[in-house]
């Protein structure tokens, strides 16, 4: 097969490599230089969007509506963009194989790609029930949610079994996520997952209480301390239960899977420097072999804000630092320098009529403020983290623009705090002040 060759070359579809291309754009690339090289087959858009509007019943969200970089309130990159710009947008194409040295990449049809510089932005896979050997895991219904095609699967189910019953296993962000938008279909939902909490990693145990009452207020069953170790089938080879570790089996018609993800990494292993799951890079995501960097999840970089090398599954860092690594490229071909990257870590969430944020570090004592009460009205509250005398994180529940705009800034500022009771009872007015 011929060989394409190009100047630069985006390895990934996904967030970040539709908002480096923009930054390629803005940086002047030429007509002919830049490719991006995805597996998937419709042009970057925002992978938020599958969790949340693409499954509502009512104000459903489709393509091309949420291509990227509508997510952050940037202009919709439909296909014709990338036409326009004189980028090659290579879709449907899997790359099995990456030679660093010679700079090529080859693709399962057995097409090579040849590139100057490298972006390797091939994010995650989900871990798959079937990974770990789960009994029945491979039954039909029983989904995962990562690509459009996946949540087209799951509206396919959920029309197909309307009034059925769904487990979802897993209680961090997809399980929430999923569990609130299969509700909202009318769905029968219950959850299930090991941890004496949901969302452990971020959560407290007094911020997931609420959470956890507020799903069990909407009719969401919640099943912790448990994980599912076989599936049944129905003589169509349909998902029709789960087999719980604690002998409990739970019907369902649809199961939907979030207990984490991979970075896509295997390609270069061996070939470049690896951390932390992650491939090494430094502050402007430039990897140990020269002319390569990688960006967003694959991404293992140096957190300047706490001293620590990091590696962080988010679409915000995934755009950042697909535009970090961008202009660093164009800077050092210009003899020029850019700042090194500074992330200050940002998650957040919306489901039902819930909406929080969180910024900075979840480490040290935490201080819960507001009204945490699931059936109140207004349910306002939130959670600082103070590490050495210093506020660093900080979580808000329901928040106005401008008080996450303020705890945002609280959590790159670190201000110093010696009375946690009066922070408590200060709450979010404490951020305000910064």
């Amino acid at each position: 097969m011929a060989e394409k060759s190009f100047k630069y070359v985006i390895l990934g579809g996904g967030v970040a490599a539709g908002y480096a291309a923009r930054e390629f754009s803005k940086q002047g690339v030429k007509p002919g230089e830049l490719a991006i090289i995805s597996k998937e087959a419709v042009a970057p858009y925002e992978r938020p969007a599958l969790s949340k509007a693409y499954l509502f019943p009512e104000g459903t969200a489709r393509l091309p509506g949420f291509h990227v970089c509508v997510g952050s309130g940037g202009e919709r990159l439909l296909p014709e963009w990338y036409t326009e710009k004189g980028i090659s947008l290579i879709l449907s194409t899997e790359i099995v194989k990456a030679d660093l040295t010679a700079k090529t990449l080859t693709s399962a049809a057995g097409e090579t790609f040849k590139y100057q510089i490298l972006i390797i932005a091939t994010g995650s896979s989900v871990i798959k029930l079937s990974d770990f050997g789960t009994a029945g895991a491979d039954a039909k219904n029983i989904l995962y949610l990562r690509e459009v095609d996946d949540a087209d699967k799951i509206v396919e189910a959920i029309k197909a079994k309307k009034s059925g019953k769904a487990v979802i296993v897993g209680g961090g962000y997809i399980g929430l996520e999923l569990s609130a938008a299969l509700k909202i279909n009318g769905i029968d939902v219950s959850m299930v997952y090991p941890e004496p909490w949901c969302m452990p990693r971020l959560f407290t145990a007094g911020i997931a209480a609420f959470y956890e009452s507020y799903y069990e207020n909407k009719g969401i069953s919640i099943i912790k301390g448990t994980v599912a170790v076989g599936f049944g089938a129905n003589e169509k080879g349909e998902v029709k239960d789960v087999q719980l570790k604690d002998g409990r089996v739970l019907e369902a018609d649809i199961v939907v899977v979030g207990v984490g993800a991979r970075p896509l990494i295997g390609l270069f292993k061996g070939q470049v420097e690896v951390d932390k799951g992650g491939i090494k890079t430094d502050g402007f995501f430039k990897t140990s072999v020269p002319d390569v960097y990688a960006v967003g999840d694959v991404a293992t970089f140096p957190m300047k804000l706490y001293n620590e090398i990091r590696r962080v599954e988010h679409v915000d860092h995934a755009r950042k630092s697909a535009e970090q690594a961008v202009k660093a490229i164009y800077a050092s071909e210009q003899g020029k320098s850019v700042d090194e990257y500074v992330y200050l870590p940002y998650f957040y969430s919306r489901a039902f009529d819930l909406s929080w944020q969180f910024y900075g570090d979840n480490v040290g004592e935490t201080v819960l403020f507001g009204d945490s009460n699931p059936t109140s009205p207004t349910h306002k509250f939130g959670t600082y983290w103070i590490k050495d005398g210093k506020v660093i994180g900080a979580f808000l529940e329901s928040g106005t623009p401008e008080e996450n705009s303020a705890i945002a800034k609280l959590a790159k500022a670190q201000p110093p705090v010696t009375n946690l009771d009066q922070l408590a009872t200060e709450g979010i007015a404490f951020a305000a002040k910064i």
